[in-house]
């Protein structure tokens, strides 16, 4: 029996607003989240690579998701043993999906922060800085330039904090700090990503 044409469109609509943690104490469990505009989470394949890369470094560490979207990045950070995170995210019902999720999780030390990510970078300091960073703005944004130049504030980040940056592969990279260190660096269809720690 063939699915009715509604039934399809439908279970495609489902299927494109969630994404699957994969590994951690939540390995399995579904973000949902709603399709708003420049939202794209990271792919499977390559948060997989991400976290192998991570792996040293992620048990306790403190984290900041600049641009949260579904909270793929952020979440899955700790599911593998990070300490706290802090997801910026400006779109209100983003933002919304996220409490939605971390109070389904019991994920407590998350922190959700709806706001503008360069205005946020601008007006706070941290307590501590952030052991790693994520840094997945929209493809179409031209937001990575101005904040690569904020997160060289004192305060936000230490010497051996690690930034994870994440582009279009044509797109042309923004002007990197001297004390930012390239690690590791990949291309997986569209997306090219790096990581970089600050030396």
């Amino acid at each position: 029996m063939k699915n009715h044409p509604s039934t399809a469109i439908h279970a495609a609509k489902v299927a494109r607003s969630q994404v699957r943690i994969i590994g951690g104490q939540w390995r399995g469990r579904k973000l949902q989240f709603n399709e708003v505009a420049g939202l794209r989470p990271t792919g499977d394949r390559i948060r997989e690579t991400l976290f192998n890369w991570l792996t040293p470094w992620i048990d306790g560490a403190r984290c900041l998701d600049l641009f949260a979207g579904s909270g793929a990045l952020g979440i899955e950070a700790l599911s593998r043993g990070a300490a706290e995170v802090t997801l910026i995210e400006k779109h209100p019902q983003a933002a919304e999906n996220l409490r939605d999720n971390c109070a389904r999780l019991k994920a407590d030390d998350a922190r959700i922060i709806q706001a503008d990510t360069l205005v946020w970078l601008t007006n706070n300091s941290p307590d501590k800085p952030f052991d790693i960073v994520f840094l997945d703005p929209p493809f179409s944004s031209d937001l990575l330039q101005p904040c690569c130049e904020l997160l060289q504030k004192p305060g936000l980040l230490a010497t051996g904090s690690l930034i994870y940056l994440e582009t279009d592969r044509y797109q042309p990279l923004p002007e990197i700090s001297p004390t930012w260190e390239l690690l590791r660096e990949k291309t997986a269809g569209q997306v090219s990503y790096r990581l970089y720690r600050v030396s």
